[in-house]
C-alpha cells in the first residue's frame, strides 16, 4: 500500500504535541520545535514510525498472528471499534480489562460465559426459568458484551497490541511488557516511548490524527490477509485438482478392471455347436 504523505499527516493534525511544560525527555528525538508554548512533532518521524509499524502489522497478518486494538478514551472509541471491525481485528474500547494479558485464564472464563449465555438464550434453556430470572440473565449477558464484544472470538493472549494512548492505557502497556506481547502505539510528546516496540510519534488526542493512523494500520493488516487468502485459494485449487485427478485415475482403473473381467468371461465361455 502507498505511504502516507507528510501533507496528509499535517492536515490530520498529527504534528500537534502537548504544552512544552508537559513534555517527557524521552520524546526529544521526535520533537521538531516548540511553537507558541506547544511542542511540534517532526512528521518525518511520524511517517517513518508509521511505515515500520505498518510493515510489522502486515507481517502479523501474513503469518496468521492475532492483533488487539486498545483505545478506551472518548476520542478513540468509535474510530478504533469501527476500523477494527472492518479489518477483522480484536478490540477493546469500553475499558481495559485488568489481567487481560497477565491473567488470561480468568478472562477466558468470562468470554466462555458469554458464549454459553448466548447459546442458552437461543436454544430455549432460559425459558425453563421464571421471567425475572430470564431478565436477570439478559442483563448479565448485556453487561459482559459491552466490555468483551470485541474479543469474544479471541482464543489466546494476542501476539501484538496497538495502543492509542499509553498514558491512558498504562495498565495495558505494563501487562503487555510483562507477557512479552509486542507493542505498537501512538506516542505523544508527554510519553516515554523507549519501551514501545513500534512507536508512532503523533498527536494521540485529535480524532483526525488517531483516525489516519488507525485506518492505515488496518489497511496494512487487510493487505496481509489478502495475500494469505490468495495463497490459500491457490492451495485449495491445487488440492481440488489433485483430488479430481485422483478420482479420474481411480475411475480409469475401475474401467480397466471391468473390461478385463468381461474379456476373461468371454474367453472362458464355451463355444456354441
Amino acid at each position: 500500500m502507498k505511504d502516507i504523505s507528510l501533507k496528509e499527516l499535517l492536515e490530520a493534525g498529527c504534528h500537534f504535541g502537548h504544552r512544552v511544560e508537559r513534555w517527557h525527555p524521552k520524546a526529544a528525538s521526535f520533537i521538531y520545535q516548540p511553537r507558541e508554548g506547544i511542542h511540534i512533532i517532526d512528521l518525518v518521524k511520524t511517517r517513518d514510525g508509521l511505515k515500520k509499524a505498518s510493515e510489522y502489522i502486515k507481517d502479523l497478518a501474513l503469518n496468521n498472528k492475532s492483533l488487539l486494538f486498545v483505545g478506551t478514551k472518548r476520542q478513540a472509541k468509535g474510530v478504533v471499534s469501527e476500523a477494527a471491525k472492518r479489518g477483522g481485528i480484536f478490540y477493546l474500547t469500553n475499558r481495559w480489562i485488568g489481567g487481560f494479558f497477565t491473567n488470561w485464564e480468568e478472562v477466558k472464563k468470562n468470554i466462555e460465559k458469554i458464549k454459553k449465555l448466548r447459546q442458552e438464550s437461543l436454544d430455549g434453556t432460559w425459558k425453563k426459568f421464571p421471567k425475572h430470572e430470564q431478565v436477570k440473565l439478559g442483563k448479565h449477558l448485556k453487561k459482559l458484551e459491552v466490555v468483551y464484544a470485541g474479543v469474544v472470538n479471541l482464543t489466546n493472549v494476542p501476539d501484538a497490541v496497538f495502543i492509542v494512548d499509553i498514558k491512558k492505557e498504562e495498565s495495558c502497556f505494563k501487562e503487555a511488557i510483562r507477557r512479552n506481547v509486542k507493542t505498537v502505539a501512538i506516542v505523544d510528546t508527554n510519553t516515554d516511548s523507549s519501551k514501545i516496540d513500534y512507536p508512532i510519534p503523533a498527536n494521540d488526542d485529535a480524532v483526525g490524527s488517531i483516525q489516519i493512523i488507525v485506518n492505515h494500520l488496518v489497511e496494512s493488516f487487510l493487505e496481509g490477509k489478502k495475500v494469505v487468502e490468495k495463497k490459500e485459494g491457490k492451495l485449495a485449487k491445487r488440492q481440488e485438482k489433485a483430488i479430481l485427478a485422483e478420482q479420474k485415475e481411480e475411475k480409469v482403473k475401475e474401467v480397466k478392471v471391468e473390461e478385463k473381467s468381461k474379456e476373461e468371461k468371454k474367453r472362458g465361455r464355451p463355444k456354441k455347436k
